[in-house]
């Protein structure tokens, strides 16, 4: 036989096997969230962004329509900046309690260590108002801390994973195994495109001042979902995304013939092999067509008055810095973006914690802040659910030498702190509660699955509904996991 059928024909048996399952899937999956509501029309991505499209593809009547989420890639303490523990000064230098630590698992870092040595912050915290009895914050937040009444701080969060790979891995997906899908691809699966001309998932880096851990782009990928739902991530320096210009001696109109002669070929082969990444290349040839007209204007930020630049702060003209990227997300939750990812690396603070996070802090404090006030007072806050927050916590006890001015801290999984605003969260609430040390959940446990299937329910999602069939099985975000919850809702 020659040797290119044969590699046809295997080709085409690999696939009726490997595929068939998926295909199917993808095929009903396709439907999304219309096919839970009685055969909706699927959406149109010519149709006017007025919301109206929305309702067709939810659940329920959603209090979101986009996310912006803010991670702080290495987790920042939550003993330094949310969890004020005073007590704490007067345990300077003792031992953590056997009692408190329960054999609890640790890094590689700190498991040689022989003593576990009580740090406390020696940042100053001070009682902001909200809807409760008030909110302590660090003075390493001012800005943030004057948002405290649109805040919904969460003490009691909590995860599986100890390190970071797999911690962000388990944030950004629902499992600290790669290949699943992330939050925003599943959303951009689930409730499609507002804008034809941007895509769904956009994702935002800027660099911090401590220990940078590696950020790996299936952190934003789509997993087993169709390619065209991964994250598209806007670079800080030269052309935004990589080929935005068109060579030399090449028109726009040369560009379109390329493209629909690329596309008629394409779909040849789909209709041959059955391919469903064939689909997916077509989706984001033509999505990168547009973009070359709505990201330069996307970027360009000479239409800003100078009280909102100046709002966000002097670092907002340094492309690729946080005040940059917040002023960016603003912008793209304005052009319908479904989904904004925004990670500041350097917040893992194993030594010099206190040098390292008043760094961080001020490259964030005055833009995020910013970012909320921007949305709220344009009407955007009420349908944008932001997060902030970091995939694990950090320790009470000291690793390595500790001093009454400085400490560093190992990673924590069994509680964190993470604040939501807008969207549809009870603003200016302290949800949750930890013992003495911030050590153990004492109140109200929040783990990343109900995190995750209260967010989805925002966007008028049922997180138990929205599903793919991978592999002859139903997958979602949440796996067998989640509870929604429903303190946490306005």
């Amino acid at each position: 036989m020659d040797p290119r059928e044969e590699r046809c024909l295997d080709l085409t048996r690999r696939r009726f096997f490997g595929r068939a399952a998926a295909g199917v899937g993808a095929a009903l999956g396709g439907l999304g969230l219309s096919s839970v509501l009685g055969g909706a029309a699927p959406y149109d991505p010519t149709s006017p962004d007025d919301g109206a499209a929305d309702l067709l593809r939810v659940h329920h009547r959603p209090r979101a329509r986009r996310v912006i989420s803010m991670h702080m890639e290495g987790a920042p303490s939550q003993l330094d900046l949310f969890d004020y523990k005073p007590g704490l000064r007067d345990r300077f230098d003792q031992e953590l309690p056997d009692s408190v630590r329960r054999g609890q698992r640790l890094t590689g870092m700190t498991s040689g260590q022989s003593r576990f040595p009580v740090a406390p912050s020696i940042f100053r915290f001070s009682r902001y108002p909200n809807a409760q009895d008030g909110a302590w914050i660090s003075e390493l937040l001012p800005h943030t801390a004057g948002l405290s009444r649109d805040l919904c701080i969460i003490r009691s969060m909590h995860t599986e994973a100890i390190n970071h790979e797999p911690g962000i891995t388990f944030f950004q997906t629902g499992t600290q195994q790669p290949g699943r899908p992330s939050f925003g691809s599943w959303i951009s699966y689930g409730l499609g495109s507002s804008n034809r001309n941007l895509p769904d998932f956009v994702v935002l880096i800027s660099q911090g001042f401590g220990n940078m851990q590696a950020l790996s782009s299936r952190f934003w990928g789509s997993g087993f979902l169709p390619g065209e739902h991964q994250g598209c991530r806007l670079r800080s320096s030269g052309d935004p995304v990589l080929y935005l210009q068109d060579p030399p001696g090449v028109s726009r109109a040369d560009r379109r013939r390329m493209l629909d002669l690329v596309g008629e070929l394409n779909e040849r082969e789909m209709r041959r092999s059955l391919d469903p990444e064939v689909r997916a290349r077509v989706a984001q040839a033509e999505m990168a067509y547009r973009m070359q007209m709505s990201v330069p204007d996307l970027v360009d930020f000479s239409d800003e008055s100078p009280e909102t630049l100046a709002l966000y702060g002097d670092e907002v003209h340094e492309p690729g810095s946080f005040a940059a990227n917040c002023l960016l997300a603003r912008r793209l939750a304005e052009r319908g973006v479904r989904f904004i990812q925004l990670y500041m690396r350097g917040w893992d603070a194993h030594n010099n914690l206190p040098g390292e996070i008043r760094a961080q802090c001020a490259a964030v404090d005055k833009a995020q802040a910013a970012l909320v006030a921007d949305l709220k007072r344009r009407g955007l806050l009420d349908d944008t659910l932001v997060t902030w927050g970091g995939e694990f916590g950090r320790t009470v006890y000291s690793q390595g030498t500790l001093t009454e001015d400085n400490y560093g801290r190992d990673h924590h999984p069994r509680c964190f702190s993470l604040w939501l605003a807008g969207g549809g969260v009870q603003p200016g609430i302290v949800y949750g509660a930890t013992d003495d040390f911030s050590y153990n959940i004492t109140e109200d446990p929040v783990d990343v699955h109900d995190l995750h299937a209260t967010m989805l329910h925002l966007l008028g999602v049922d997180h138990r509904r929205l599903t793919f069939r991978h592999e002859g099985r139903d997958h979602r975000l949440t796996d067998v996991f989640g509870t929604v919850r429903h303190e946490l809702l306005a």
